[in-house]
């Protein structure tokens, strides 16, 4: 194995302020109750910042600040409301190394995958629904298709920019306004775009960020006046928005948890698998809902898959987010961490074998080595629930059957993976998996052209793509 010099990207790119408001009309204000929390640096248990947590008269102010918005906004020419999205893509991509570090900071990501994936991709999402503000009459939608209003989004803390430009870029494109609700943990990238938003010169109140924890979101989502819901996060806060938007009038669009197979047949190219493997598990230390947390591995090749699987894990290098060579950051936080150990102590009790590489773990900070499980049966709760962390359950299969249907065997729908040199089998199995999106011989690849999104447990609607324009169409 390499040994690598520290490679640390610099901190003094970022400035972080003290404390922070809320972003409401195109200004920040603290909150009417003067409630405040803390976000801290998940690596070191750092305190970054303090931030005003909104109650419902903040909430209020928002909404009807976005509401009030609305009205010019949306009467707009598509092609005026895309020079906004253009410009903002272009801030963003100016700001990228300052909000990548901003990103690794908050959240404990490795700084290469927020510098390489997640802002390009943030980037990416405003060009592309730039380009779709002055087509909405041939999308598909009808010839004159109309903006629904006061979009409320809620949003989780494992992509805090990207989720932010899943939900923000196709309601601006499509002329509708904004209230968005960070997640309590991850709260500071939203706070900065509201500042590439100003920057942009972007009109007041067309999009509004309020922070704080679920009491602000549940606020914002049971709000009379807001006439779509988009939420990314738990299946089980899903249920909750689901029911409280029932009967209400409100849109509402749900992009919910996995538990998403990765399927190798014995003709699969070992190595090419192994790397999709470890991209699928441990890229944000499985902090993803789409994360290939079941692995499903034909009999005859298990032995020499599971063998090359270790020897690529003992290589990955855990440590500080904030150095390039880092392929493991930190966990997002202490509550997050306790699942993850719960779960892996669980699957112990089992009878299912662990087994993680050998790597020392930072003293401070919230830490996980990356784990496989062997002997898992789909009985184990390992491989029925969603654990959200850098642990990767092994199940094998002999025939092309019975891995669909082990496949299918969960409450979600969100991904799959499929590993096989023929096309025809890829097009064969895929057919019969019921996840949202598959992925041949590759895994947890992105593009903001291609639409998002589950089945089951795992939600409704679709973000991205031409389809994720019609969430925010009347």
């Amino acid at each position: 194995m390499f040994e690598y010099a520290p490679a640390p990207e610099s901190r003094s790119v970022v400035d972080i302020a003290g404390s922070y408001g809320l972003f409401i009309d195109g200004a920040f204000d603290g909150g009417k109750d003067g409630n405040v929390f803390k976000t801290v640096n998940p690596a070191t248990e750092e305190v970054l910042a303090e931030v005003s947590a909104a109650g419902p008269e903040d909430v209020d102010r928002a909404v009807a600040a976005a509401r009030r918005a609305f009205g010019p906004w949306s009467a707009l020419p598509g092609a005026e409301r895309a020079k906004y999205l253009f410009r903002i893509a272009r801030i963003i991509q100016e700001r990228s190394r300052e909000l990548a570090v901003l990103e690794s900071l908050d959240n404990g990501k490795p700084i290469k995958e927020s510098r390489d994936v997640d802002l390009p991709l943030v980037a990416a999402h405003f060009f592309y629904y730039a380009g779709w503000a002055d087509k909405l009459a041939y999308a598909g939608f009808g010839p004159d298709p109309r903006p629904i209003g006061v979009a409320g989004q809620v949003i989780p803390w494992n992509f805090p920019l990207l989720m932010l430009a899943w939900k923000i870029a196709p309601a601006l494109a499509t002329g509708n306004t904004v209230v968005l609700k960070p997640a309590e943990t991850t709260p500071l990238s939203a706070l900065f775009f509201a500042d590439v938003c100003r920057q942009a010169e972007l009109p007041p109140g067309v999009v509004n960020i309020v922070t704080g924890a679920g009491d602000t979101g549940a606020y914002l989502v049971q709000h009379p006046d807001v006439n779509k819901v988009a939420f990314t996060g738990s299946t089980e806060v899903g249920r909750e928005i689901a029911r409280a938007a029932a009967g209400t009038g409100k849109r509402l669009t749900l992009e919910l948890g996995g538990k998403a197979a990765n399927i190798v047949f014995d003709d699969a190219p070992i190595d090419q698998a192994v790397e999709g493997i470890v991209n699928g598990i441990f890229f944000n230390q499985g902090h993803v809902c789409c994360a290939g947390s079941r692995l499903l591995v034909q009999e005859s090749v298990a032995d020499e898959l599971l063998a090359s699987l270790k020897r690529r894990m003992a290589t990955l290098r855990v440590g500080d987010p904030l150095d390039k060579n880092t392929d493991i950051g930190a966990i997002n936080s202490a509550a997050q961490l306790a699942r993850i150990t719960e779960l892996s102590e669980i699957g112990a009790s089992e009878g299912a074998e662990r087994w993680s590489p050998e790597c020392t773990l930072p003293d401070r900070g919230f830490w996980f080595a990356p784990t496989i499980f062997t002997g898992v049966t789909q009985a184990h709760r390992i491989a029925r629930e969603e654990i959200f962390g850098p642990v990767l359950s092994v199940l094998t299969f002999r025939t092309p059957e019975e891995a669909v249907a082990k496949a299918n065997n969960t409450p979600y729908g969100l991904s799959a993976g499929i590993w096989t040199e023929k096309g025809s089998r890829i097009l064969a199995v895929a057919d019969k998996l019921r996840a949202g999106v598959v992925w041949a011989n590759t895994f947890n690849k992105f593009d903001p052209a291609s639409p998002f999104g589950g089945y089951k447990e795992s939600g409704y609607g679709r973000e991205g793509g031409r389809h994720g324009l019609e969430a925010y169409l009347a």
